[in-house]
């Protein structure tokens, strides 16, 4: 058991090396990289704004609540400044990044996996192209550009969710929220948020890249290699973002 995951682990960075190069065509890239911008990132802004409206209402609610059941006066102000810093430290960078593991994870993998079996990828390399570098590098370079924007306006959008909830349900008032909304907070709160997108926009890009280019078989394999991508990516995001919180927060 081990051993073969070490293996696999070796196959992926090896399969890395071959990723991580100099583009063979810059034009070819750049049609691909625009591409893989609309099928990565604009296909996922409904989703994005859908879930961070509602979880940010959520969060404030609770906070709320908590805050109420505290045997010591807190301001209603503080349910803005504790709701931003809850989605910008944990819920906008993670979570979001946890479903885009799901939507776009499988999408990967299944999609790299169907030229696999349709041995498009055979032909490919019968041409003297470089298949992982023409296939996943404009999936990684899109990732990494794009999921920052998405995890920025998730984090607005869910302010924006905790002001609604306010004006729902009347427990705290405009005024107080936007103050704490205005709250100062330590910049390199915003700037660790930011250096965890990026890095699990690599893995989301990456790892059901990995599965779904060493699919073998055929289509039932696929949607196996699908799911093997999206778990093993979520797991690794949970994992990196201990190790990256460890690093920079403690």
């Amino acid at each position: 058991m081990l051993k073969r995951f070490l293996s696999e682990i070796g196959a992926y960075f090896l399969l890395l090396s071959k990723t991580l190069i100099r583009p063979q065509k810059a034009s070819i890239f750049g049609k691909l990289f625009m591409r893989e911008v609309y099928d990565l990132g604009v296909n996922s802004f409904g989703l994005v704004l859908f879930t961070s409206t509602f979880v940010g209402a959520v969060v404030a609610i609770q906070m709320f609540n908590n805050f109420s059941a505290s045997s010591f006066p807190v301001p209603n102000s503080f349910v803005g400044y504790a709701t931003k810093v809850v989605l910008i430290l944990e819920f906008a960078p993670t979570i979001i990044s946890v479903i885009l593991a799901g939507k776009v994870g499988s999408y990967i993998a299944s999609s790299i996996g169907t030229m696999r079996v349709t041995e498009q990828i055979d032909a490919l390399d019968i041409m003297g192209v470089n298949s992982p570098n023409f296939l996943i590098l404009p999936k990684i370079a899109a990732s990494i550009i794009f999921n920052p924007l998405l995890i920025a306006i998730s984090i607005v959008f869910g302010i924006w969710g905790g002001y609604l909830a306010g004006i729902a349900t009347g427990s705290w008032s405009k005024a107080d929220y936007i103050t704490g909304v205005q709250m100062y907070m330590p910049q390199h709160f915003i700037w660790y948020a930011f250096l965890k997108t990026a890095v699990f926009a690599f893995l989301i890009a990456t790892i059901p890249a990995y599965f779904g280019y060493n699919v073998k078989g055929g289509s039932l394999e696929v949607g196996r290699a699908s799911t093997q991508a999206v778990v093993w990516t979520i797991v690794s995001i949970i994992i990196t973002n201990l190790l990256l919180t460890q690093m920079f927060l403690s």
